[in-house]
């Protein structure tokens, strides 16, 4: 019996860098890029169309795309919030490379407000152009559910209230969801939970992991959802970016920690441990 696949969403180049002080150059987000990809991973978040003066960091993903060599595959994923988003990413794609368009939204409604000025009922209402438009040029959608297990203003989240949310969020159009712990404060035990009441509806290979080591429990969380048949996580190389609500404390599970824990449990990710050993290298000296 051959051993099981687990596909691993690289997100350090967005979400990672989002949360670094420094604004790096093209060329340098370039680089890191290809190195991932030289190291086997197949799915990588290259950068996010949102407004330059909320996320600077990402004010160049454009010229990213543009500098990008087209290669048949791996697939890069932008992070758009809104239809003025998706114009850009779609004035910036290049023929022949393979794109996804990621889509976000909160369990909760404290974070919601907070971070999307609007409510959960509103800010799906407002991704549907952005679904729409994806669809109609056949590019592959993905969402991110944050606030999963804790929100920073609500309190814990309750595991029916995400089932619904990932829902309504799937009923836009079809996608993978991913779910994110959001402060890196789920235990197995809370992970477990949450994933059986969204499971209940939605099949495991539509759900990914995301989850955070703000509390040291990232990797225990991904042992505790494979358990559930979930084989899709998403990761940052060198642990890139960090908890805004935990200052200091590490955010993004760190890509070589997460492949180490995977072919330690007989898992084939496709990933080369030692090519990705000089990524997670040059993401550190890029902080």
């Amino acid at each position: 019996m051959s051993a099981a696949f687990v596909r691993i969403h690289e997100v350090g180049p967005r979400d990672g860098l989002q949360n670094e002080k420094a604004v790096l150059s093209v060329g340098r987000k370039v680089a890191l890029i290809e190195s991932l990809a030289a190291a086997g991973l197949r799915d990588i978040e290259v950068g996010s169309f949102v407004s330059p003066v909320r996320v600077p960091q990402m004010a160049d993903t454009d010229r990213v795309l543009a500098a990008l060599p087209v290669l048949q595959d791996v697939t890069y994923a932008v992070l758009v919030p809104n239809i003025r988003g998706w114009q850009d990413f779609a004035a910036a794609r290049r023929d022949g490379a393979a794109y996804e368009v990621a889509v976000f939204i909160s369990a909760s409604e404290g974070f919601s407000r907070s971070n999307l000025n609007c409510s959960v009922a509103q800010s799906i209402e407002n991704l549907v152009p952005v679904a729409q438009a994806a669809l109609k040029a056949g590019v592959r959608l993905r969402g991110y559910v944050s606030c999963v297990v804790d929100c920073p203003f609500d309190g814990p989240t309750p595991p029916a209230q995400v089932a619904r949310t990932v829902g309504r969020l799937r009923d836009v159009a079809p996608m993978q969801v991913s779910l994110g712990d959001t402060l890196g404060r789920a235990t197995p035990a809370r992970t477990l939970a949450m994933l059986d009441a969204v499971l209940h509806d939605v099949p495991a290979e539509d759900i990914a992991g995301h989850f955070h080591d703000t509390g040291g429990r990232a990797l225990a969380n991904v042992a505790a959802a494979l358990e559930l048949g979930l084989r899709d996580f998403d990761s940052a190389i060198g642990g890139l970016g960090g908890c805004p609500y935990a200052p200091g404390a590490p955010g993004n599970v760190a890509t070589e920690h997460l492949v180490a824990l995977l072919h330690r449990l007989g898992y084939v990710t496709g990933v080369d441990p030692d090519r990705l050993g000089r990524a997670a290298k040059l993401a550190k000296e890029l902080r």
